[in-house]
């Protein structure tokens, strides 16, 4: 059954209070909670089944269309979101796009289990080490889960994937692949244990990316946009690879490189 509350029109009503601080990484890493902003992003997390506490929309504007049949059926993952109609100031004051959407949702955070990243066969893991644009990291989680990777390692440094920045680029995604934080001086030194074999870009690099085993254990490591991986984790790259270029540039983009890699490793698994 549906779950319609009533309509909210206060800007100092105690949740309208808690969704607008959800802006905040501090409150979002306190609450176990984040929002959704927009039609798209809301409909995926319906879609996959991800936990959501509740679905905000303009009062006036009502659900959209292609939303209503999640509506009707009433849950989420196991959950039974409220449907909450509210006043434009609210949304304008609870979302961060310039130009909003009137619609949002309250999703909760779900725990990753450590051992999705040790499966054997499963797919390469991607690790981000201080990758600092949020859309460079959103872009890497998407091109992840179009290629069947196994996960995403967020290291010190790397961009919230609960920031708005960030949810925007994946384009739904997130809710598809396992993605955690981690600290890598860790979790590094446990997959190579594992018998995961370690792999980062180097301009020096004397292998070629089609020239090494891409298919089901490599672990993928990229770091900073401007400096790379720290010295840390590039002392525990087993294998430095390069992706050839025969045209003229420099260097990729790091969510380009890793979009280059990531299907070359899907090349190799299906093959």
């Amino acid at each position: 059954m549906p779950n319609l509350e009533p309509a909210l029109a206060s800007l100092s009503n105690p949740r309208v209070k808690g969704w607008a601080k959800l802006s905040e990484r501090k409150a979002r890493e306190k609450e176990g909670r984040f929002k959704l902003e927009g039609v798209h992003l809301v409909g995926e997390a319906l879609a996959s089944g991800w936990p959501l506490e509740c679905i905000v929309f303009e009062e006036g504007m009502g659900i959209p269309d292609e939303l209503i049949p999640y509506f009707e059926s009433g849950e989420s993952g196991g959950t039974s979101p409220s449907w909450i109609p509210v006043s434009p100031d609210i949304i304008e004051k609870c979302v961060e796009t310039e130009t909003p959407q009137p619609i949002f949702a309250v999703a909760y955070k779900r725990k990753i289990e450590r051992d999705v990243l040790f499966a054997d066969g499963a797919g390469p893991v991607v690790v981000l080490d201080g990758v600092q644009d949020p859309g460079n990291v959103g872009t890497i989680v998407r091109s992840a889960a179009a290629s069947g990777a196994a996960a995403v390692v967020l290291g010190k440094g790397t961009a919230d994937l609960y920031n708005a920045k960030t949810l925007r680029s994946t384009m739904g995604t997130l809710f598809y692949i396992p993605v955690m934080e981690a600290d890598l001086m860790e979790l590094l030194p446990e997959a190579r244990e594992q018998g995961k074999v370690l792999y980062g870009t180097s301009l020096q690099a004397t292998k070629s990316c089609y020239e090494v085993d891409l298919g089901r254990d490599a672990w993928l490591l990229f770091g900073n946009e401007g400096s790379g991986l720290s010295p840390a984790a590039e002392a525990l790259v087993d294998q430095p690879i390069i992706i050839p270029m025969t045209g003229k540039a420099e260097s990729l983009n790091v969510a380009m490189a890793a979009t280059v890699l990531l299907f070359e490793a899907q090349r190799q698994r299906l093959k």
